[in-house]
């Protein structure tokens, strides 16, 4: 099989457009029927680096319609199969879009940028809905061949790289830009990436100078890890022959069978070790669009409340986010419990402060609940943390207690267990006094803070999340108003509300601008979002 990969001039001067535009179509040209596979770079309709979105859509409508005429009208003429890069409308949302062609220049299937650094995300605001939530690669199977895809930002996730070998990959096409990395970094991470999943990786870029040593390094390389050819700076198209059903095998360990590095590599895989991925994975504090619901104290109405039953049932229907509450042990273990006494809740009696860990283990916090529940244990903060971190936002009320400000060494224990579980994305801590808050603040700037409420101080929770630099207040019903939503959101403040267990009550609160509303009754009332 023989690949062309072309390497047009790129300029950040947009008076070149025309002209780099039309040096594409002259390779394009050049092309003939001894070709099996051609690759054009990233962003092929806009030939320039445009710094707007106003000026990137401005080229690519003046060169979309002609580009792909031109692509297949290629694949067609050629008999080749075509990877080109350009935006793509769908459902009204621009996309970043490998086209794949055909030999006989009908369109096979589109691949969907699945990392979009900030300037697509800020900038161009492109549209990345369909990477939100889990899918398998996009593979194209065609002539006996499995490809696989990887655009630009994308070939700087490895973690995603043992999820394409599963696929069984003979191709990796690569449409790119990558005008930052050297060609030797560029190389490396092709090679790394082709001998990690057994595939051909074939990369097509941009060059700004012939003589830089960054951008540009279209390639082809090969599941040994070696380069067939590296264009490096220079302009124009390169070509490499290839069978890409010539893997490669080694030994699995020393003596073992003949068999494929990441076959090997599974041999001795251990997840749990890894940063947390997977499909239950969803997305970040940050990302995840509101409204949302909040099951407060978990699903607490079929659940002893602050337990893992009750968290992971809600979890299990889908909870945006969960809430419970934190409380010290007398030696210093982090639990959740809501009230600092023990007697609603379970066996025990006194401040949960009071007590030490091992002594809370005695008590039974299921059985106050339902009989069914009985011999339930006091649910330790690690645990949620172990079993459903990164699955849901958690709402995280760091409970007061003594005279004074937080207890550092209690505020770094809980911080250093969120990082240690790799949570930070996933939670905030809601804090209701104004010292706390900025200590936390200081300590752990990346972990969002919410405001709450203050008996002393029912109207001004807006004023203090401001003051304070908060990023969410949590409303305490009555206390709440369409001015002071509205005057939160000006300041870029999320809203929370406590609480509703009344979905048309909770409509209300959502009609009025509420972000989250907390509830008790999590089934009941996710039903007015569902």
């Amino acid at each position: 099989m023989k690949a062309c990969i072309f390497q047009p001039p790129y300029s950040r001067d947009l008076r070149f457009s025309d002209h780099y535009f039309g040096y594409k179509m002259m390779l394009l040209n050049e092309c003939d029927k001894s070709l099996d596979i051609i690759v054009l770079p990233e962003y092929s309709d806009v030939p320039c680096a445009t710094e707007n979105l106003e000026d990137t859509l401005y080229y690519h409508n003046k060169y979309f319609n002609i580009l792909m005429n031109k692509c297949r009208e290629t694949a067609k003429r050629c008999n080749s199969l075509l990877f080109v890069n350009a935006l793509s409308l769908e459902d009204g949302k621009y996309r970043n879009t490998t086209f794949a062609f055909g030999r006989d220049g009908e369109l096979l299937g589109k691949y969907f940028k699945l990392h979009l650094p900030p300037s697509e995300k800020y900038t161009l605001k492109l549209d990345e809905s369909y990477a939100e939530s889990f899918d398998s690669p996009f593979v194209l199977e065609t002539e006996g061949l499995r490809i696989g895809f990887l655009t630009c930002y994308d070939f700087y996730f490895y973690e995603y790289f043992p999820r394409l070998a599963k696929e069984n990959l003979d191709i990796i096409i690569g449409c790119s830009l990558q005008r930052s990395d050297s060609h030797e970094i560029i190389e490396t991470t092709c090679k790394f990436l082709s001998y990690n999943t057994n595939s051909y990786v074939i990369r097509s870029s941009v060059s700004f100078n012939e003589d830089s040593d960054i951008c540009g390094a279209s390639l082809i390389t090969t599941p040994k890890g070696e380069t067939l050819v590296n264009m490096k700076g220079k302009f124009g198209k390169a070509v490499a022959e290839f069978d890409p059903k010539d893997k490669f095998y080694k030994p699995a360990g020393f003596g073992g069978r003949q068999a494929p590095h990441f076959e090997y590599m599974e041999l001795g895989r251990k997840p749990h070790l890894y940063r947390n991925a997977g499909a239950g994975v969803i997305l970040s504090e940050k990302e995840l669009k509101y409204p949302r619901i909040c099951a407060h104290r978990g699903f607490s109405t079929i659940a002893p409340e602050n337990t893992l039953p009750a968290y992971g049932a809600a979890v299990a229907m889908g909870a945006e986010e969960i809430e419970f509450d934190l409380w010290p042990t007398l030696d210093k273990e982090i639990v959740s419990c809501h009230d600092d006494t023990l007697e609603r809740v379970s066996t025990g009696e006194g401040k949960i402060y009071n007590h030490t860990l091992s002594e809370l283990l005695n008590y039974d916090f299921g059985v106050k609940f339902s009989e069914k529940f009985k011999g339930l244990k006091i649910t330790l903060f690690e645990d949620i943390l172990k079993r459903l971190g990164n699955k849901t936002i958690m709402n995280i009320h760091v409970k007061p207690y003594g005279e004074g400000i937080y207890p550092t060494d209690i505020m770094e224990k809980i911080v250093s267990l969120i990082r240690k579980y790799d949570c930070e994305k996933h939670v905030y801590f809601m804090l209701g006094r104004d010292a706390d808050i900025t200590k936390f603040k200081n300590y752990a700037p990346d972990i969002p803070v919410c405001v709450g409420h203050d008996f002393d101080r029912n109207w001004e929770i807006v004023e203090r999340a401001i003051n304070l630099g908060a990023e969410k207040v949590q409303f305490f019903k009555p206390y709440i108003s369409r001015e002071m939503i509205e005057k939160a959101h000006k300041h870029g403040i999320i809203c929370n509300v406590f609480w509703s267990d009344d979905p048309e009550e909770a409509k209300e609160f959502l009609n009025m601008g509420v972000d989250t509303v907390l509830t008790n009754d999590y089934n009941l009332v996710s039903q007015i979002l569902k």
